[in-house]
Order: C-alpha cells, then structure tokens, then sequence
C-alpha cells in the first residue's frame, strides 16, 4: 500500500509539489490504527491486569469475611450476656434457700466490694510501671481519639424545614421507586438469558427492555437519591435554607417524565441508536438536561448566601459534577456528534464521564459529608479530599477511548486513555485512604450499626472497582476482556457496589434523624447481606465466564461454543440478581418504616439545625 502511495505521489508532482511532500510524509507514518500485533495469551494469567484483579477479588471476600467475623463476635457475645442472665437467675434461687445469717455475710461481702476504691499507684508504687494485674486493656497516646465513636439509636429529630424534610423523603422515594422497577427489568433480562423464548412480545423484547433497565437506574435511581441527599448536604453546610423550592420540585417533575416518557418510548422502539445511556431521544432527554441545569442553579444559589465563610469539600464534588454533566449531556446529543468515529470517540467521552463525573464526583461529594457526620468525627484531612478532587477532574475527563482499544480509533488516543486510566490511581488512593482513615478507631461499631458496613463495602469497592477499571484498560486485559460479560460485571462492581451501597449508607444516616422513625435492624441486616452476597456471585460468574469467553473467542472458536460455555455462569448471574433484587424491596419497605407517620409512637426530642458536621 505505501508502494502505491508514493508511485501516486510522484505523479501529482507535476501539479503540485506541496502535496507532494504531504503524501510522502504520510506513505511513511502508520497508516492502520494498530501499528502493533495483537498481543499473545499464550501466559495470559501473569498479566499484570490478571493478577491485580484476583488481588482485587481476594481483597473484597477479606473486608467480607472481617464483616461476617464481626457480626458473629456480636452474636456471641448475646448468646454470653444470656448465660449470665441465667447465672444470675440460679444465684438468686441459690440466695432464696440461705439462711439469714448466711444471706447478710453475702450482702456484706458485696457492700465491702462495692465500696471498694483504688489507690491510684497500683501500677506505679514509686517504681516502673507495670500492669501486674492485668487492668488496662488499651492505651492511646492520640488527642484526637474519640470517646464515643459510632452514634447508636437515637429518638432525637433534626430540626430542619418541614420543606425541606419533605424535598429530600420525596426525591429519595422516587429513587426508590426507579430502582425497584429498574432492577425487577433487570431480573426479567437476567431469565431471559436462560430462556431465551420467555416470551414473544416486541416491547419485552431484550433489545429494548435493556436500556430501560440502565437508563431506569441510572437517571432514576441514582440521580433522584444523589439529588435528594445533596438538598441537605447542600442546606446543611451553607447554615442556610434552599433557595428556591419550587425549582427543586420542578426538577423532581422534569426527572419523572424523562423516565415515564423514556422508557415508553424505548418499549415502543423509538430510540436514540446503539449510544450506550443515551438511548433516550433528545426531546425526552432535554427536561433531564434543564433539570440539572435548574438543579445547578438552586445549588449555586443556596451556596452564594451561606452563613458561614468555608465552602465545605462536599460542595466542591457537587458543583463539580454538576458542572460537568451539564456540559456532558450537551456534547453527547449535539447533532454532528451523531455520526460516524466522532460518535464512537463522543460516545467514549460520554459513557465514562456519565459514571465517572456525574455519579462517581456527585457520590463522593455525600460520603465527605455523610460518613463524619455518622462517625461523630471530622474527615481525616482536607487536603487529600481537595488533592483527589482536582486530580479526579484532570485524569478521569481523558480516559473514554480505553472503551475503544485496538478500534479504528488513533492507536495515540488509545494510549492516552490508558495512561490517565492509570492516573486515576491518584484520586482512588486519596480518597480510599481518606474514608478508611476516617473510620479507624470504629472498627469494632461494625456489629452495632447498620450504616458503617455500607460505608465500608462502598469504600472498599471504591478502591477496587476503580482500581481494576484501570487495569482493565491495559492493553492485553482489554484484549481479552472487551465485548465479553466480564463488562457487566465491572460495570455492577462500580455502579452497584461503590454508588449504591454508598447512597444506601447515606439514606440510612440521614432518614432516621428528619423523620425519628429508626428501621428495624434485622430488616437493614437482611438487605445488607442479600445486596452483598448477590452482588458478589454476581461479579464473580461473569468475571469468570468472561475470562473463559474472551479466551475462545481469541482460540477462534465458534460464537455459539461461548454462548454453551457461558450458561452455567449465566445460572450464577440470575442467581445473584435475583438476591439483589430481594434486597430492594426489603430496601423500599425499610424506605417506607423511615418515613411514614406513626400516630401512636412517642415524641422525639427535637435537635436545633446548626452548621457544625458532628450534630447529625
């Protein structure tokens, strides 16, 4: 091919002799977007990008099992207390058959006892100090250590507007309502992979209940809860009152109709093409977009007449989210993005910077708030959350075209992806190191709350998910994994297992302290573990069915030998959703214990509203 570009230049020579040296230039550059072969998986399980994400695998089932050591430390612990319930029970009966005189020198024994008081130089007596006896369990040189680390129930209210009480329980009950119809799309697609003839309706078809389900979570779901939870971040740490009602509940409408509308549309076939979370036309997509930007308004609004000078870190995340989904929802619809590399290129840009700067920026601006407010504590340092912040801005803007390795794409924006893919290490371990930092000293609250084990799980998926996406971007990893089931699983392993479980941990925090109304344990204990455990075989069969996929598909074997190949890996899919989507709807009925009134219970203390982030 270069043998006839250049015969071709020296023909158009004789016309013009800048051309020429322009297609000359260009006979010698690469001319194919992949100037390198395909890499070999002869030793494909000492990739770098392997191995990582078994360490990654194995790291989740640890925090797993510490969560499962805990709860059951806290069982038998119960089950101890009892015994000495029942010891203190035979004792009485013992006291009950003693004589008078026998049962005085008792009472005088425990009088004597009881009266007792140390001398204070037990250890010390002039010398080293030396615990002989066995009293001190614990020490810490640390100021800054907390009394009283993990807020246990309480009766008492926050006293905050009864507007916007009603703002954040009714957005948040939308969200509720989006993910239980969402996901219930998702189990029905989860079947439809092992009876492919469950039905033979047009509009149930998989094709279009597919993006119902994704977008239905995505634009529902998630955006109504982070929306919701952010009116009171928001008011919260500004020391001030919304700004304008009614633009909020206008934008509670507006996100509702993209839904209801959306997904009749997509039922119907009408669509917007192949755009992964842009399949909703533009004009139903467009009160979406004027949602946000009336949502960014009442936010910056409400933020410019704070009482108080500091602009907290959670608003940073907030308003930078919102900034850049607004300048995301407008790029991915402009018209002559539509077509053509620019749309796969756009199309990059737009699915990654969907998770990464509207979900990912927004959900990470609420744990900064809500996981110190839930700790009683201040969060670790302000500079590693401001450090993960702007590098989170500069890195993950760049890696979309990692969707897009060995494509028609430019082999050099291939790279560039994967190299900011890997500099999102930089704000992953920032922010993983600022929460975990933040919950040391409260280890031990695992098996007494029910918020700090999905702060946990959310944090560590967090560093995990984010983790193995990069990896996941390496060249060879790319080559064996894309276009298999291994993408899904990725995909639930960050917007389920870091979003989700970080939005539940935030609703558990903030419902029971504005309505009083606590969930009952067991029920949040159940949901926990369904979500969890469902999640993980989840993720792991079609980690592993992908591998496999991936690998034949390389071997050049036949489509259809990956399709027998992934069944039983497709069993352990629906065996996993179907736990998830259990989970949920113990999730709305726990939703609906928070917020509904209860006529016969009795009055909360009420807590004043005030600026401080320990008070909630």
């Amino acid at each position: 091919m270069k043998k006839n570009l250049i015969l071709f230049t020296t023909k158009m020579s004789e016309k013009k002799v800048g051309l020429t040296i322009l297609l000359s230039c260009l006979a010698y550059l690469p001319l194919a977007a992949q100037p390198t072969p395909n890499p070999s998986t002869n030793n494909w399980l000492a990739s770098p990008g392997i191995i990582g994400t078994l360490v990654l695998i194995a790291l989740v089932l640890m925090i797993a099992i510490l969560i499962v050591v805990k709860r059951a430390s806290s069982i038998m612990n119960f089950f101890q207390r009892k015994n000495e319930k029942v010891t203190i029970q035979k004792l009485r009966e013992e006291l009950y058959q003693l004589e008078e005189d026998e049962i005085d020198e008792v009472l005088e024994e425990r009088k004597t006892a009881k009266t007792y008081k140390l001398t204070g130089d037990e250890l010390y007596q002039g010398g080293k100090a030396v615990d002989r006896k066995g009293i001190v369990s614990s020490y810490t040189n640390d100021p800054q250590n907390p009394l009283v680390d993990e807020k246990k129930r309480s009766r008492s209210v926050l006293q905050i507007p009864v507007e916007l009480k009603n703002l954040v329980v009714w957005y948040i009950g939308a969200a509720t309502f989006w993910l239980v119809f969402g996901t219930l799309v998702g189990q029905y697609l989860g079947m439809k992979f092992m009876w492919p003839d469950l039905d033979q309706v047009s509009f149930l078809s998989f094709g279009r209940l597919r993006p119902v389900h994704t977008n239905t979570v995505f634009w529902g779901w998630a955006s109504l809860a982070m929306i919701g939870l952010g009116y009171f971040v928001i008011a919260k740490t500004s020391n001030t009152k919304i700004y304008n009602y009614k633009i909020a509940w206008t934008t509670w409408v507006l996100i509702n109709l993209t839904l209801v509308i959306g997904n009749i549309f997509l039922m119907s076939g009408i669509n917007n093409g192949g755009g992964e979370y842009r399949e909703y036309i533009w004009p139903v997509m467009i009160m979406f977009a004027i949602g946000l930007i009336l949502t960014f308004y009442n936010f910056y609004k409400t933020i410019q007449l704070r009482k108080i000078e500091e602009i907290y870190i959670s608003n940073w995340y907030i308003m930078g989210a919102m900034v850049w989904t607004i300048v995301l929802a407008i790029i991915g619809y402009l018209p002559w993005y539509q077509n053509g590399l620019g749309e796969t290129v756009i199309q990059g840009y737009y699915m990654h910077q969907g998770v990464g700067m509207w979900f990912m920026t927004f959900t990470l601006g609420l744990v900064y708030y809500y996981l110190p407010s839930s700790l009683n504590k201040p969060i670790y340092s302000y500079s590693l959350g401001v450090l993960a912040f702007w590098t989170q801005m500069l890195f993950y803007t760049m890696i979309g075209t990692h969707h897009f390795v060995f494509s028609p794409l430019p082999w050099w924006l291939q790279t560039v992806a994967i190299v900011f893919s890997a500099g999102m290490f930089i704000p992953v371990v920032a922010g993983t190191t600022n929460f975990l930092m933040t919950m040391r000293g409260s280890w031990n609250d695992i098996s007494k709350s029910y918020v700090l084990p999905f702060f946990l799980v959310g944090v560590v998926f967090y560093f995990v998910g984010s983790t193995q996406g990069s990896l996941q971007a390496f060249r060879f990893t790319n080559f064996v994994w894309h276009f298999t089931d291994f993408n899904v699983a990725h995909s639930h392993m960050t917007m389920y297992g870091i979003i989700t479980f970080l939005l539940w941990a935030a609703i558990y925090a903030l419902l029971p302290k504005i309505t009083g109304n606590e969930p009952k344990q067991l029920f949040v204990g159940v949901h926990f573990w369904l979500a969890f455990v469902g999640l993980f075989a989840y993720m792991i069969s079609l980690m592993a069915g992908g591998t496999l996929r991936g690998l034949s598909w390389i071997a050049g074997d036949t489509f259809i030998t990956s399709v027998v190949l992934m069944q039983p890996y497709w069993v352990w899919r629906a065996i996993g959703g179907t736990l998830m989507f259990i989970s949920h709807l113990i999730f709305a009925y726990n939703f609906y214990e928070m917020v509904r009134e209860r006529k016969d219970a009795a009055k909360p203390a009420v807590v004043p509203m005030k600026s401080t982030l320990a008070n909630v």
